[in-house]
């Protein structure tokens, strides 16, 4: 049925298979950036929590009677940790930009979208009418202005930018925050990869760059990186979260989060909280390491290094493997051209992050990269 389709993707080689994951294997293609995943004493407390309560299951929407005490403690946490109003916890982070984004654009309204959001972010534009979306160029703050300049709609402007970026490990420009302000653009900020990872808090860009919530700002976080757990949520003024609970579909129709999943993100993020001296030094060693092997300066633990081909970037995937690594091969269309993507997770060895290192620049000046 599909025999044509799937032909013209193994030709590209881009054809994708899930794998169980090789235990044996050093992880270094995951976003379990702090190696909370395999913290048990994290775990335990998680299971704790749910086994006193009555069910384990939120059974239903959150607006019929699928909201728990368990969502509410954590969304207080993160308000209170993150100095916004209200939260809502979402069931992915793919969920929460399709809330924000369909919910937030309405008729009148344009959103100006950096070319490398999301695939989450970019299948939610598609949701609205060809002439509201405008994409700006990566992290062009330039670019932006001299669009929102030109745009001549007259409803609201709305701006959808991430943290950190997924595959490029780069975080959005402050001039990007300060456009949005001056022009008093709903500001939409995907943290998946940068709350945890960043900040003097490890809370995120708005923590790094120590910018007070306003009311137009929107903040989405997930729970499936740093966090160790699976699960979103949203931050933002008490009328946006209100809105978003009266019109964004995926959370009106959907199951509440797990409660189990939210309990753990949760004490995940006290975790945080109560060692972020310890995760920042193991953070900044990691990245001081990779700057001394590959001369790569980087601000998050993302590290994408340019293959250009397809077949190349699996070809050294698969020699690392026979080394004991996992590294990502990222290939089209998830990126315009092939990388490897190495996760400098802080749970890994100083000596075993230098020796990957070591063996992907004797593979670049032996083999690939020249």
């Amino acid at each position: 049925m599909y025999s044509k389709e799937l032909s013209s993707i193994k030709k590209s080689n881009r054809f994708r298979t899930r794998e169980l994951f090789d235990e044996n294997l050093i992880d270094l293609a995951s976003n379990d950036y702090l190696g909370l995943s395999t913290k048990k004493e994290i775990f335990q407390k998680a299971y704790e929590t749910v086994l006193k309560e009555n069910y384990h299951s939120p059974k239903a929407s959150m607006l019929v009677n699928g909201y728990s005490k368990i969502h509410k403690q954590f969304e207080d946490k993160l308000c209170e940790l993150n100095k916004f109003e209200a939260a809502v916890t979402v069931g992915s982070g793919f969920l929460a930009n399709i809330s924000m984004i369909e919910a937030l654009c309405r008729k009148n309204d344009t959103l100006f979208i950096d070319e490398e959001y999301h695939a989450s972010g970019i299948l939610a534009s598609k949701l609205l009418r060809p002439e509201q979306v405008i994409v700006f160029n990566h992290n062009d703050f330039n670019d932006l202005k001299t669009k929102i300049l030109d745009n001549k709609r007259t409803g609201r402007n709305v701006i959808a930018i991430e943290g950190v970026y997924s595959m490029g490990g780069d975080l959005a420009p402050i001039e990007i925050f300060n456009i949005a302000d001056e022009y008093k653009a709903i500001l939409i900020v995907d943290e998946a990869h940068s709350s945890g990872v960043i900040g003097e808090n490890l809370l995120g860009i708005f923590d790094y760059y120590k910018i007070k919530p306003n009311k137009y700002h929107v903040k989405m976080g997930t729970l499936g990186k740093a966090y160790g757990s699976y699960g979103a949520y949203i931050l933002a003024s008490q009328e946006i979260i209100d809105f978003l609970v009266n019109r964004a579909k995926p959370i009106i129709y959907s199951t509440a989060p797990s409660l189990f999943d939210t309990a753990l993100g949760y004490e995940s993020l006290k975790f945080i909280i109560e060692n972020k001296k310890e995760l920042k030094k193991r953070i900044e060693e990691n990245l001081n390491i990779i700057y001394k092997e590959l001369g790569i300066k980087s601000q998050s633990l993302i590290i994408p290094i340019l293959i250009g081909d397809n077949k190349k970037a699996k070809e050294i995937q698969e020699i690392l493997k026979k080394y004991g690594y996992l590294v990502g091969a990222i290939r089209q269309p998830t990126v315009k051209e092939a990388i490897i993507r190495l996760i400098a997770k802080i749970d890994i060895q100083s000596d075993v992050l230098t020796n990957i290192c070591k063996l992907l620049k004797e593979l670049n000046v032996n083999k690939w990269f020249n």
